[in-house]
């Protein structure tokens, strides 16, 4: 596997003082065997190697290739030894032979495990067994170095040291057996957890190199603490995380620092850098650094070269004097901050030595300091994707002779390359230029006088003919593309030494015509969103390094060219043309092909089934593709979308074990049967649809937790909605018109979580199905649409047209991130929860045609973002409540509710207050018994049931009763004649009374 390779093993002398050279002296017998010896144990080809093939006994060693001697004949420089190996022996025999006291540097290449023979080299002062793969385990380091007493520098980059944390190997690993050294480089050697102890007590580094390692276990403040000899610091992306520690400034002898792609906090003080004058390389990019920037931060640093602050948090304006005596700077990286105000005339005033400055990704406003261009040493300047504003005079940059990279694309500038005057762009060294949306309305004719290898003016209003000039330079990458251009001025050619050519959406038309020779190295070739009519040339085979081939949104028409079967495309992109015919059987042998894009045409036959062993992404939909699906191997597929087409037939259950599909569209088709369940092997599955079909089946629980889309609409799903899984992604879930039943209320919506967090907080996955997705039609606010992406914050539930029946579940509330919630043409009842109104994003309610009643709560009065409501066809009653929103809907939202009231119907309601009869001041049906009504009613029927029972069986009692009512009746008649004689006494005594 390692053949026709070339490696160096570099031995270096010591020992030996350099007097004279002298090739004529005999050299040591004993070094010759020791070379002789070397050569024997390795194996090379000698058809490659130009100096160990040369060696032999019949020369003197001194006249070999690749080694020196002195007068004495010692080996008294390195020497290299060129080898073409297939193999090197891990044994090394001939390093026992090499503990010579003069050898002291060796490096070994390409072993499976590090020699262990190597620690016999006693006066070994620089070991080097970088980027080999090798496992250092057998031995591990402390036997690897345990008798290099005298070593100075240690590199073992790329060596596998996973175990270098566990206790086994710790002990007093390095410091006890290399208290000399200076350098100590282990980039990627795939440390975690704590370092051991005796590293921390390597107080004579200088040169310290850990990059590509997980040192989150690692305080910034024990490394800037224990070594204060540092002059050379890299941590690149080793997971470092806090502040930086104020020890920092601890480190007086650091010359270059380099802590960038980490996770650290906090701001940059002054004092951080106040004692570091040697400093002359700072790297702090790609952490989360934030806060304004000191004016005083840099002012000791007077030997300061390279300043990169990219790619973090930080804030304000920049000061005047931020750079101020830093006449050594050269390199200047504060990309993508979110620093703001003005640039300061005077911030780069009199950097003669400054090569490269890039401000891009900012916030930087107001007009381009003129101080900027009278920077003579400037090659590379970048103030892309700000704010800056005003008119930009291009002709400022003739004083920067040296410049190469000019970019300001992306900001709010008026490039004014009116009064240019092309001749004296003729000595300028330009070779990337990027106007990009800078407000361009015209071909800048400068241009042609440049030896430009970039040149983008995308994203202006350039309109009219390409120049045919453009084709005459030595252009690498051209993109016109958002432009008005409508056509391309003759003659035209694709130079050859084009790899990009981007002039997509503009209004180029007439017919394709691609002028291509077959030297051309043109890599990307994107004309989509154009007017172009025609056949696909054939010319664009010539093109036979072309990956990226995207022809579509024009009018193309013919068939696929069988050629583009055989070139080198990674990407074809021909949807939104006229393409008829088949899909060529031949696109199974581009081996390379990643993305077949051919969707919107009018392609027919049957689906290769071969297009689906290699593919990744596949996109066929609409289409008059028919036929049935062929069987799915889908080891590589992760895009299928075969959407609008005629295809009928089954689902096959062939989805493998290993299924890496994450996005499936098989929606307004034909197809019939089941979902089959291999596809739960699916596990990386984020969206399915396969509305608009003829299926049969029942809910499709087995379906992976990845799931973010699925809709199932317009098919002949039954059953009931009950699955024991959380999909914790779901945004989107569409079963609308199938014959699905049951009550809501046993649906656990609480599992859908993508619908209870805000946009920014989505648990998505890693893949992104906007990238591919031809649209998903919905039912949105109440009407068929097509949506052609899918917004991490957009949501929506749709149960329509079923059977479902019960109550509205009132944990639908809890889904605050719902857009669109549409449960009508069901049989539901009972009222709706007033926690619907905690539904803030919602846009569309529709809960018509069910058996909903009580009154509309209050709480959707406060939905401000509800656009579309319809609650017609119920039993709703009371007044509509109001709100600044609710209060926009038509008559229409209401109707075929009877006990409706107010506006905006024309029935007026007497007393909104008090609840309409039968329900309560809820809405709720009034279900609670009078209790009071039926424990009289109970103890009536006790009371007259216990008299009527002793009346029929105890005859005592019987006696008694009646005889009691034989007295009454008698004092009643009695009493009664009592008061008739008392009533004719006190008659006559009145009358009495009257005569006298």
């Amino acid at each position: 596997m390692l053949s026709n390779l070339l490696f160096f093993i570099c031995i270096l002398t010591s020992s030996c003082i350099f007097t004279t050279h002298s090739y004529n002296n005999k050299c040591l017998l004993h070094q010759e065997i020791l070379l002789l010896q070397l050569k024997d144990e390795l194996i090379f080809d000698s058809f490659l190697s130009t100096k160990l093939v040369r060696w032999n006994e019949s020369v003197e060693c001194c006249l070999w290739h690749g080694v020196e001697c002195d007068a004495s004949g010692s080996m008294m420089r390195p020497f290299l030894v060129e080898l073409g190996t297939r193999r090197v022996s891990s044994d090394l025999n001939i390093c026992r032979s090499l503990t010579s006291p003069t050898m002291t540097s060796t490096t070994l290449i390409r072993f499976q495990e590090v020699p262990s023979k190597i620690s016999a080299l006693k006066r070994l002062a620089n070991l080097d067994i970088s980027g080999n793969s090798l496992n250092l385990e057998h031995p591990n380091l402390e036997m690897l170095v345990q008798n290099l007493t005298e070593l100075r520098e240690l590199h073992l980059d790329g060596v596998n040291m996973t175990s270098f944390h566990e206790r086994k190997i710790r002990g007093h690993i390095i410091s006890s057996h290399l208290p000399n050294l200076t350098t100590l480089s282990m980039v990627d050697c795939g440390i975690h957890g704590p370092l051991p102890k005796s590293f921390w007590q390597l107080h004579s580094l200088s040169i310290l190199r850990l990059d590509w390692n997980n040192l989150s276990a690692v305080a910034l403040h024990d490394l800037f603490t224990n070594f204060p000899s540092l002059t050379n610091l890299t941590l690149f992306s080793c997971k470092l995380k806090g502040s930086i520690p104020s020890t920092f400034a601890n480190l007086t002898k650091l010359s270059h620092v380099s802590l960038s792609d980490n996770s650290l906090t906090g701001s940059l003080t002054s004092a951080l850098f106040a004692n570091l004058t040697n400093l002359s390389h700072v790297a702090l990019s790609l952490n989360s650094l934030t806060g304004s920037l000191p004016s005083t931060l840099f002012a000791n640093l007077t030997k300061l070269i390279h300043v990169d602050l990219s790619v973090n948090s930080l804030t304000g304006s920049l000061p005047s004097t931020l750079f101020a005596n830093l006449t050594k700077l050269r390199h200047v990286d504060l990309s993508y901050n979110d620093l703001t105000g003005s640039l300061p005339s005077t911030l780069f005033e009199g950097f003669s030595n400054l090569v490269h400055v890039n401000l891009m990704g900012n916030s930087f406003s107001g007009n381009i300091p003129q101080s900027l261009f009278a920077l003579p040493s400037l090659l590379e300047f970048d103030l892309s994707d700000n704010q800056f504003n005003g008119t930009f005079q291009l002709d400022n940059f003739r004083s920067l002779p040296n410049l190469t990279v000019l970019d300001l694309s992306g900001n709010r500038l008026s490039v004014d390359v009116g009064n240019v005057s092309s001749s004296s762009y003729g000595g300028l060294q330009l070779k990337v230029l990027n106007l990009k949306s800078c407000n361009l309305s015209i071909f800048p004719d400068f241009i042609k006088h440049l030896d430009l290898e970039t040149l983008i003016l995308s994203k202006n209003s350039i309109a009219g003919e390409i120049p045919s000039w453009i084709w005459g330079t030595q252009l690498m990458v051209l993109d016109l593309s958002f432009n008005l251009l409508t056509n391309l001025q003759k003659p035209y050619y694709i130079p050859p030494s084009l790899n990009t050519l981007y002039l997509y959406s503009n209004q180029l038309r007439d017919e394709l015509h691609l002028p291509i020779s077959f030297d051309s190295k043109l890599s990307y070739l994107h004309l989509a969103d154009n007017n172009f009519s025609g056949s696909i040339p054939t010319s664009i085979c010539n093109a036979t390094q072309l990956d990226n081939l995207d022809l579509s949104g024009n009018k193309l028409s013919g068939s696929i060219p069988t050629c583009l079967c055989n070139a080198a495309l990674i990407d074809l992109h021909l949807s939104g043309n006229k393409l008829s015919g088949s899909v060529p059987t031949c696109l199974c042998n581009a081996t390379h092909l990643d993305y077949l894009g051919l969707s919107g045409n009018k392609l027919s036959g049957s689906i290769p089934a071969c297009l689906l062993i290699n593919i990744r992404v596949i996109d066929l939909s609409r289409n008059n593709i028919s036929g049935s699906l062929p069987p799915f191997p889908l080891e590589m597929i992760a895009v299928l979308d075969l959407s609008q087409n005629n295809i009928s037939g089954c689902i096959p259950d062939t989805f493998p074990m290993d299924c890496r599909l994450y996005y499936l569209d098989l929606n307004n088709n034909t197809l019939e049967g089941k979902i089959p369940k291999s596809l739960g092997r699916c596990t990386q599955l984020e969206y399915m649809n396969v509305g608009n079909n003829m299926m049969n089946d029942t809910f499709p629980c087995m379906l992976s937790p990845t799931l973010g889309v699925l809709v199932l609409h317009s098919n002949r799903f039954h059953g009931k909605v009950r699955c024991h899984i959380s999909w914790p992604n779901l945004q989107i879930l569409d079963i609308s018109s199938n014959h699905f039943s049951g009550s809501l209320e046993s649906i656990n919506f609480s599992i859908w979580m993508a619908m209870e967090l805000p946009g920014d907080e989505k648990l998505r996955g890693g893949n992104d199905y906007n990238l591919f997705s031809s649209g998903i039609t919905l039912i949105v606010k109440g009407q068929m649409m097509e949506l052609y992406k899918i917004w991490a914050d957009f949501s929506t539930i749709d149960f329509s047209s079923n059977s479902f029946y019960g109550k509205l579940p009132n944990a639908i509330g809890n889904l605050t991130s719902l857009h669109q919630l549409n449960f009508s043409h069901n049989a539901l009842n009972g009222s709706i929860p007033k926690s619907y109104g905690q539904l803030k994003n919602l846009e569309s309610l529709d809960l018509s045609v069910n058996q909903l009643a009580g009154s509309i709560p209050e709480e959707l009065g406060g939905l401000t973002f509800l656009s579309k409501l319809n609650l017609s066809y119920n039993k709703f009653v009371g007044a509509i409540p109001k709100g600044r929103q609710i209060q926009t809907f038509s008559a229409d939202s209401f109707e075929g509710n009877s006990g409706l009231c107010g506006f905006p119907l024309d029935i007026s309601c007497s007393n909104t207050s008090v609840p309409p009869p039968g329900y309560d001041e809820n809405g709720e049906e009034k279900r609670d018994i009078e209790w009071e009504y039926v424990c009289a009613a109970v103890g009536y029927v006790v009371g007259v049931g216990s008299i009527v029972w002793l009346l029929l069986f105890c005859r005592s009692f019987r006696e008694k009763y009646f005889g009691k009512i034989e007295e009454v009746v008698e004092d009643m008649f009695i009493a009664s004649d009592l008061r008739r004689r008392r009533a004719r006494r006190a008659a006559a005594r009145n009358r009495v009374r009257r005569r006298q």
